[in-house]
């Protein structure tokens, strides 16, 4: 394709966070990067406060791999996280839509075409699509995310936000979204993964779509940030993870999402519920009560932590375990 003809496509940028890379895996992505379909692409790499020897691997790479469009790589000069390399790279980076890229996943040639012809056609603000999963030698361990999350439940349409305040679906090395509403969402919520908030906000202002296709390989390993019950082992670190941790999170929401009325009226109800939650694992019993009343906001929740007080730690463990391998 011409150089003209490809600058009269929308510019996707493909936003990707570094950090402490295997450089096999990095190559197969930044190789699949290269093999889109899609005409008019620049890719932003940040290595999050890498070591010189690192970036500079990372650098070179990105060099061999990426010859059919722009690519720059920074280095941040500290740890700023996946969410803080997201949001730094999502109030710099040019385009009108922006792609979210992991380091160690493997795209479909089609995956960046399809959604933005899916983006198009169904006047979304975002949409995602599902995903194969691979384990770390490349194999392929399941045909769509919903194989090992059975509770994942994707979802398309307009004022998804009624349960994309609590539970996400758009994971975010799958989604398309406008940059508008990207750099829009900025700052992100500090307690949320920036998958879920920004699916969150492009709920709140318009449509959101999910595919049934699967446009990427993604790769589950010890290593994934947002694994299923990720550090969680006990009652205590399940109270701070999985209870406080999303109690910040709405709050937080609560704090910031005023309209419109029915919206702000659903995260003040969830708020109520998130501090019931809380306060019923630091021992009152009493918000017990509170947490029942609300359990259809989370009924498998509720339930377990209404008994998480009185389970021996053997049963605990069971039950941590059957849920990582996707049997509750």
């Amino acid at each position: 394709m011409s150089e003209s003809r490809r600058e009269e496509r929308p510019l996707i940028s493909v936003l990707m966070a570094v950090y402490a890379p295997r450089m096999d895996w990095l190559r197969r992505q930044l190789e699949s990067l290269e093999t889109q379909t899609y005409p008019h692409l620049r890719l932003y790499i940040c290595c999050d406060a890498s070591p010189a020897e690192e970036f500079a691997a990372v650098e070179a790479l990105a060099g061999e791999c990426i010859r059919s469009f722009p690519v720059t790589v920074e280095n941040a000069p500290e740890n700023l996280g996946s969410n803080g390399v997201f949001a730094y790279l999502t109030a710099r980076a040019e385009g009108e839509y922006f792609a979210y890229c992991d380091q160690d996943d493997e795209w479909l040639p089609e995956k960046l075409a399809v959604l933005r012809e899916t983006m198009e056609r169904e006047r979304a603000l975002l949409v995602c699509s599902d995903m194969s999963i691979i384990d770390g030698d490349g194999n392929e361990i399941a045909r769509s995310i919903t194989d090992i999350r059975r509770h994942h439940v994707f979802r398309s349409g307009d004022g998804l936000w009624d349960t994309l305040w609590y539970a996400n679906f758009a994971s975010g090395c799958a989604l398309l979204v406008r940059a508008d509403e990207a750099r829009r969402a900025l700052p992100f919520n500090p307690y949320m993964y920036y998958d879920h908030y920004l699916a969150f906000c492009c709920a709140v202002r318009g449509r959101v779509i999910s595919l049934p296709d699967a446009l990427l390989r993604h790769r589950e390993h010890g290593g994934n940030q947002s694994s299923l019950l990720r550090g969680v082992t006990d009652r205590e670190s399940y109270y701070r993870l999985r209870v406080e941790q999303k109690r910040q999170a709405v709050t937080w929401l609560a704090e910031h999402f005023l309209e419109p009325p029915e919206l702000a009226a659903l995260l003040s109800e969830g708020k109520a519920w998130m501090d019931a939650r809380s306060a019923y694992a630091r021992g009152d019993r009493f918000a017990g009560k509170t947490l029942w009343r609300s359990r259809r906001f989370g009924r498998r929740s509720a339930a377990l932590e209404l008994l998480l007080p009185y389970l021996p730690e053997s049963v605990l463990r069971m039950t941590l375990t059957l849920a990582r391998k996707n049997r509750i």
